[in-house]
This record gives structure tokens, C-alpha cells and sequence, in this order.
């Protein structure tokens, strides 16, 4: 049978005690029945509580039988057609014009049986049409499946299929209803908890999204043993049952009704944090996945549902912000960055189809003969309102966004176009290098890219350096290593950035064909006057030479650290003591004019 008809084939054929008709895993729901006459409520009422039904609500004025629907929410309706004041057609009318009511099942129950009656009733929305007097085992059978099909459509429409949690429409649902309860008894206050997945389109991007749909599959399963810690109960004793959904993407809700107080709802972002301290098992390899977790309480600065999931995913977004892997509060103000950021994602697609993007060249200078060796290529975004907006504000959206493999492709290509003007118009073959996201390096369109870009600029063979992390290249190591030995193929040299903050061993290291080693600049920075800082820096200087690579220390400041950074061993660097990246003209003029003052100092 077809997973797809599972529920609905469970809930009709599911055991039922001895004379009970109805099937025993249906929802325990309510039955309405509207009708005027008293008696007849009566006799309906008694034949489904001989079936198992236990919630009936009567209603013997029609015309307050849409008032009664929005407040009791029943499962199912019975309706007469033939009542005073306001008949069954008109009643059946309010019902589906109403959204909350639209659809749910109406089984008429008239001695109006004539077909232009029971035409009329199936066209305004009955789901079923029954005739009195009504066969007591019939009415049974008609409440059981029309019950059956609804558990059915409401498992399609508000659950989610991959994780099997309640989806988005089903939670915002029960958070309106918890603000309203909330605010009719004035009672505890609640918290929402936004759990969104740390990088999660690295683990799509490398292992597949069939590898994804497994990891959301385990992570709701970790949520859900976070939801049955003990750290909701309260001082009396009681259980508050948390609401867990997958609100989409990677994205989880979690309402916590009744809290005691914030750090109730604190201590329950810690349990969901600890549930990730474990790695998950994907693809015969573990995997550590860390959350970033927004909360928000109400009563506070939301006055409705749609504001309080915005505050809490404000303050999500300002746990990324803050390092990833935590939990903040939302604070008002939030609101107000997170429009800023959303303003930044929106105008950041449109930066390279308006050319607001720039490459701007920061010079690699030769620590013995004090010469420009090469570039590293820097992205700025020059936008028209705001001037030129810092890397620091637009590489993290664009690496979240997925818009660092579009923007990557770009900088390979004007890095290389640069290349060939300086070549043509200064007669200077000028090495660039370039930073490669890691997404670019792993969805497998990196070579393509980079041969392209060569060929289309006319660039020989070691003049594009392509710059990765460690933490890019101890991923999936096998792959990346044949990855890199095709590129190597192109004529490409490979530089190891930012070296010194991952988990390289000599092991790992010496499977990647890599020509140059960059040491971190915060080993950098207190190389002058921190042995602690300096003998890290000779450890990395012996194993880059060991394993016959040249290693460029980044951040240079101060002639104390050049001089020391020299006698470490270090054989080229960067920094704002020769110069901070400059546009194109601006990094040429300074190369020409400090080679005019170099030779000059020589002769």
C-alpha cells in the first residue's frame, strides 16, 4: 500500500472495542448537531456515545450555531435543514464562509429528502446527506468516515512529511490560540523558541539533499528529546507541554505555554544546545550541527502571533550574528536590524547586475628583498546610498544566501581580467590571488569556473592563486584533494588562509598539492612581544617549509613585527605597514612608485 494512504486506511479499518462502531484511534473531537428539535439531539447524542464519542454539543437555536462553531471548534457538524428563524441552507452558508470553519465535515440530517433539497445542501458544502428518520448504525458509519477523511486532509495539511511534526500553518495555529488564552486568563507568560540549523546548505551542497532530509529527520528527533526534559515543569509539579513544529527549510518552532518565568525558557534553549553537543551519524561519517536559537516571550513587545515569530526570528538572526551556536533574547531594536539585514540580502542580488561590485588588491611583499610578489583580490560592494559597505557586513549574508558561489565566479573572472590589463597597459604579470567560498569549492563547478576564466583572459600558469580555509579542506578530504590536484592541472597555485585556527595535521596536510601557507594574523599580531605567540609562529614557519611551501604572514602593523616575523623564518606578508587594499590604479601607483624608491635606495 502507498505510504500516502496509510493514515487515511489506519483511521478507517483501525480495531474497535465490542459494539462500538467507531474506530479507536480517531481523534478525541468534538460533535456538534444543530437542530431545533430537542428530542432528536437527544437520540443523536446517545447512539455516538455508545460509539465512543464523549464530546457532544448540542444546539437548538440555529442562529447561534456559527458563534457556538467558532469557540467549541468541532470535529464534525450535524445540521437540520428545516428549522425556524434561520433554516439549515443559510446556517451551512455562514459555516463556509467562515475560514476557520470552511472545512470542516457537515453531515445534514433532514426529513427533507427531495433531490432539489439535497442538490442545494452538496452544492453550498454538506459532506454528507442523510435522511431522518436516520438509521442509527448509518449515522455510525457516515460520522466514523467523514471523521476518518478529515484526520486524513488535516495530516496533509498540517503536518510535515520529511519530520512528521506539525507544520507551519498547524503551529501558528496553536500559538494564536496560546496568546489567546494567554491574554482571556492572564495567566503565565509563554515563549517561543526559533531554532535554525548552523550552515546547513554546506551539508546540501556536499553530501546531497537526500543526506539534508536525513539530518532534519534526526534533528527533529533530537528537539523532540529535548521536549521531554524535566526543565519545564514547574514548582508545583506540572508539566508544561511544549509545542515542537519544522517551520520550514531549516527551520524549527518550538511554544513553551505557561513558563514560569524567562529562564524556564532558557533552560529549555540549553537542553535543545546540549542535545546538539553529540555529533549526528550521516554518510558513515559524524557530523556536528550546532543551532542558533531566538526567543521571545509574550506578553511583551508582540502584540500577535506574526509579531512574535518576527521578534523571535530577529533575535535568531542576532545568534548567528554573535557567533553561532548559542541563544539570544529578543530586546527591542532587533527588529530594526534585522529590516536593515533584510534591505542588504534584497540590494546584494541586485549588486552584480548593477556592477556594484569591486575587487580592491592588497600587495604580498618579499620579506628579503622587500619587493611586491603579488595580490590578494578583496571584495568591496560600492553601493550608491550607503558608499562602500565593509565585507564584514555582506560576505556572512552572502555566504547564508548561497550568493558567495555567484559572487565567487565573479571575482575569478575580474581578478583575471585585472591580470591582463596590468599585463597589457604596465607590461606586468602581477600574481593574484582570490578566496574561494566553500561552497564553490564543493559543489564541483570550481575547475569550470577557473578554467574559464583563465582561458577567456589569456592568464599563464602560476599567476591565479586560489586562497582556501582549513576548515574547507578537512571536509570530505578525499574529495577536495582530487579536487585540488585538478585544479593544480590548470596551472593554478593553492594557498592554505587563515592557517594555524583549524585542525590540520601533518597527515592531511601532505595529501593537498599546496604552495603557500598564510598564517593567521592573531598569531601575527603578538609575534613581537609574546613568546607563547612566536614560537607558534616558527612551529608554523618549520612545517610550511617542510613541506616546501612559503608562508606569508597576514596583518603586518608594525616594523616590530616585520623584523620579527623575518627572523621567524616567514618569507612574504601582508598589511597596512606597506599598504591596505587599494583599487586597481591606486595598487599599481604604489607598486610602481615604491619600486622607483626601491631601486633608487639600491643604486
Amino acid at each position: 500500500m502507498s505510504q500516502m494512504y496509510e493514515p487515511l486506511h489506519a483511521a478507517f479499518h483501525a480495531p474497535t472495542a465490542p459494539g462500538v462502531a467507531g474506530p479507536a484511534n480517531l481523534p478525541d473531537v468534538t460533535v456538534m448537531m444543530v437542530d431545533d428539535e430537542p428530542m432528536m439531539i437527544e437520540v443523536t447524542q446517545t447512539y455516538l456515545e455508545e460509539a465512543g464519542y464523549r464530546r457532544f454539543v448540542g444546539v437548538v437555536d440555529p442562529r447561534l450555531a456559527l458563534s457556538t462553531a467558532r469557540v467549541k471548534k468541532p470535529g464534525l457538524i450535524l445540521l437540520d435543514l428545516m428549522m425556524p428563524g434561520l433554516n439549515g441552507f443559510e446556517v451551512l452558508t455562514q459555516l463556509r464562509a467562515d475560514e476557520s470553519l470552511r472545512f470542516t465535515p457537515v453531515i445534514v440530517l433532514t426529513a427533507a429528502s427531495d433531490p432539489a433539497s439535497k442538490l442545494k445542501a452538496l452544492e453550498l458544502g454538506a459532506t454528507e446527506f442523510l435522511a431522518k428518520p436516520v438509521d442509527e448504525s448509518e449515522l455510525k458509519i457516515r460520522v466514523r468516515n467523514s471523521l476518518a477523511w478529515k484526520l486524513y486532509q488535516d495530516h496533509l495539511v498540517n503536518d510535515d512529511p520529511l519530520t512528521g511534526l506539525p507544520n507551519r500553518r498547524a503551529f501558528v495555529e496553536r500559538l494564536r490560540t496560546a496568546m489567546t488564552q494567554q491574554r482571556l486568563r492572564a495567566g503565565r507568560p509563554l515563549a517561543l523558541l526559533q531554532v535554525n540549523l548552523d550552515r546547513f546548505r554546506q551539508v546540501n551542497d556536499t553530501l546531497g539533499f537526500r543526506a539534508g532530509d536525513r539530518l532534519l529527520a534526526d534533528v527533529a528527533a533530537r528537539l523532540q528529546l529535548a521536549c521531554a526534559s524535566p526543565v519545564l515543569r514547574g514548582e508545583e509539579g506540572a508539566r508544561r507541554e511544549p509545542v515542537l513544529a519544522r517551520l520550514g527549510g531549516d527551520e524549527f518552532g518550538l511554544l513553551l505555554p505557561e513558563v514560569d518565568d524567562a529562564p524556564m525558557a532558557e533552560a529549555m534553549a540549553g537542553e535543545v544546545l546540549r542535545q546538539f553537543a553529540e555529533p549526528f551519524y550521516l554518510e558513515g561519517q559524524d557530523l556536528y550541527v550546532t543551532p542558533s536559537i531566538g526567543a521571545a516571550m509574550h506578553p511583551g513587545e508582540a502584540s500577535d502571533d506574526a509579531a512574535l515569530l518576527r521578534n523571535a526570528g530577529a533575535a535568531m538572526k542576532h545568534a548567528k550574528a554573535s557567533g553561532r551556536n548559542g541563544v539570544q533574547f529578543y530586546v527591542p531594536g532587533l527588529n530594526s536590524a534585522s529590516r536593515e539585514r533584510l534591505r542588504l540580502e534584497t540590494e546584494l542580488r541586485r549588486a552584480l547586475e548593477r556592477e556594484e561590485l569591486v575587487l580592491h588588491y592588497q600587495p604580498k611583499v618579499d620579506f628579503a628583498s622587500f619587493r611586491v610578489r603579488g595580490a590578494e583580490a578583496l571584495m568591496r560592494w560600492q553601493h550608491p546610498e550607503l558608499g562602500l559597505v565593509p565585507p564584514g557586513r555582506f560576505i556572512p549574508i552572502a555566504e547564508e544566501t548561497g550568493l558567495i558561489v555567484e559572487m565567487g565566479e565573479w571575482v575569478a573572472d575580474r581578478a583575471c581580467q585585472q591580470m591582463a590589463e596590468w599585463r597589457d597597459q604596465h607590461g606586468v604579470e602581477m600574481p593574484v590571488a582570490v578566496n574561494v567560498a566553500r561552497h564553490g569549492l564543493v559543489s564541483g563547478d570550481l575547475q569550470a569556473v577557473v578554467s574559464r576564466a583563465l582561458s577567456r583572459h589569456g592568464i599563464g600558469r602560476g599567476l591565479l592563486t586560489l586562497e582556501l580555509t582549513e576548515s574547507m579542506l578537512m571536509d570530505r578530504v578525499e574529495t577536495v584533494a582530487e579536487r585540488l590536484r585538478a585544479l593544480r592541472e590548470l596551472g593554478v597555485e593553492l594557498s592554505i588562509d587563515d592557517f594555524g585556527t583549524g585542525y590540520s595535521s601533518m597527515s592531511y596536510l601532505k595529501q593537498f598539492p599546496v604552495q603557500e601557507l598564510k598564517i593567521d594574523r592573531s598569531f601575527v599580531k603578538g609575534a613581537a612581544d609574546s613568546a607563547t605567540d612566536a614560537a607558534i609562529v616558527r612551529a608554523l614557519v618549520v612545517l610550511g617549509h617542510s613541506l616546501r611551501m612559503r608562508v606569508v604572514a597576514e596583518g603586518v602593523e608594525t616594523d616590530a613585527q616585520r623584523r620579527r616575523l623575518q627572523d621567524l623564518g616567514c618569507d612574504c606578508f601582508q598589511g597596512f605597514l606597506f599598504s591596505p587594499a587599494l583599487p586597481p590604479q591606486d595598487f599599481m601607483r604604489r607598486v610602481a612608485g615604491f619600486a622607483d624608491t626601491t631601486r633608487q635606495a639600491e643604486g
